[in-house]
C-alpha cells in the first residue's frame, strides 16, 4: 500500500528523515503506534535523569549547584524534603524514577505491538478498534480523541491538587516547610483575575506569574482541571460547530499539527515568566537565583513551536488552495 506525504512538508525532499511521521498520516494504527512510542521515550528520559540525579547526588549541596533538572521538580512538590527546603531522602526520588522507567517500557511494548502487529489501519481491524479509527475531515472523530485527551490531561491537573490537599502536600516557599493545602481559593474573581494581570487589587505585567500563595496556585488546578474535564466532555458529544471550522479549519492534520504547536509555544512563554519571576512555583532553595539559562530555554523553544505552527498552518493553507 502507496501512501501520499504530499500534505507535508518535506513532500519534495530527498532526504527521508525529514519526512517523520507524516509517512503515517494516512495510517491510524501505525500513527498511534508512533505517539505511544515518543510517550515512552519521553517517559525513559525522565526516569533515566531522575535515576541518575539520585546517585550523583551530594547532600548538602543546593540542587541548583550540582545542576539538577528533574529533581527541583521532585522536592517542590514535597518529596523528600525538611524544614528550610532541606533534602533529608532520596529514596522517593529513586522510587519515582523507577516507576518512569517501568513506564517507559510499557509505552515502548504497546508502541512497538501497534507498529508491528496491530492493524496499520484501525478500521480495518474491526470489532471495537475500528472505533477508535480516524479521518482528518471527521470533526465527530477529531472531537471525540480530543475530548479524551483534555480529560486525561484534566485528570493530571487533580493529582497535583490531591497530592497537596490529601497525600503530603507540598513545600511552600514562604514557610520554608512541606504542608497540606487545606483551604485552596476557588473564588473565581481572585483565579481568573490573574489572566488579565490582577492581583490584590492592582495589576501587574507577570499575569499568572504574580500567584504568590499555594492556596491560589492549587485553586487554580481545580479550576483548570474542571474546565479541562468538562471541556472534554463536550467535545465528546458535540462536534466542532462549521462557524468554529471556518475560523480554525481541523480537514487536515497540518492544521491539527499547527494548532497544537501554538498552544505548546504558548504554554513555553507562560513558563518562561514563572521560571524568571515566581518564587511560589519555582523556589530559591531549589532553583536559586539565576535562573536565566532556564528560562531562556523556555522561551526559544516557545519561537521555535510558534514557528512551527506558523510554518504547517501556512503547509495548511497551500494545501487547501491547491
Amino acid at each position: 500500500m502507496t501512501i501520499s506525504i504530499d500534505k507535508s512538508f518535506a513532500a519534495d525532499t530527498n532526504f527521508s528523515w525529514l519526512v517523520g511521521n507524516a509517512r503515517l498520516t494516512d495510517l491510524s494504527g501505525q500513527l498511534l503506534g508512533a505517539h505511544v512510542a515518543h510517550a515512552g521515550l519521553i517517559m525513559f528520559w525522565a526516569g533515566a535523569i531522575t535515576v541518575s540525579e539520585v546517585t550523583r547526588y551530594i547532600p548538602g549541596v543546593p540542587l541548583y549547584e550540582q545542576k539538577m533538572i528533574l529533581l527541583p521538580h521532585l522536592a517542590t512538590l514535597g518529596w523528600g524534603v525538611g524544614n528550610g527546603g532541606e533534602i533529608v531522602n532520596t529514596y522517593p526520588y529513586f522510587v519515582i524514577g523507577m516507576l518512569h522507567l517501568v513506564a517507559s517500557a510499557v509505552l515502548g511494548a504497546g508502541g512497538l505491538f501497534h507498529v508491528f502487529r496491530s492493524a496499520p489501519i484501525l478500521h480495518n481491524a474491526g470489532g471495537n478498534t475500528a472505533k477508535f479509527h480516524y479521518e482528518w475531515n471527521d470533526p465527530k472523530q477529531l472531537g471525540l480523541i480530543l475530548g479524551h485527551h483534555l480529560i486525561i490531561l484534566g485528570c493530571g491537573a487533580f493529582l497535583l491538587v490531591l497530592k497537596a490537599m490529601f497525600f503530603g502536600g507540598i513545600y511552600d516557599a514562604n514557610l520554608g516547610e512541606v504542608r497540606l493545602i487545606s483551604n485552596p481559593t476557588l473564588n473565581p474573581a481572585t483565579i481568573f483575575g490573574y489572566i488579565v494581570g490582577s492581583h490584590n487589587g492592582q495589576q501587574t505585567f507577570l499575569g499568572m506569574a504574580s500567584v504568590d500563595n499555594l492556596e491560589d496556585v492549587i485553586g487554580g488546578h481545580i479550576w483548570v482541571g474542571l474546565i479541562l474535564i468538562f471541556g472534554g466532555i463536550w467535545h465528546i458529544l458535540v462536534p466542532a460547530f462549521g462557524w468554529v471550522r471556518k475560523i480554525l479549519p481541523i480537514e487536515r492534520g497540518e492544521e491539527i499539527l499547527s494548532y497544537s504547536l501554538l498552544g505548546l509555544g504558548l504554554m513555553a512563554f507562560i513558563s518562561t515568566v514563572f521560571v524568571g519571576y515566581n518564587n511560589i512555583a519555582f523556589p530559591l532553595e531549589f532553583y536559586g537565583t539565576e535562573r536565566l539559562g532556564m528560562a531562556n530555554i523556555q522561551f526559544f523553544l516557545g519561537i521555535i513551536a510558534c514557528c512551527g505552527f506558523i510554518w504547517h498552518f501556512w503547509r495548511g493553507r497551500i494545501v487547501k488552495a491547491g
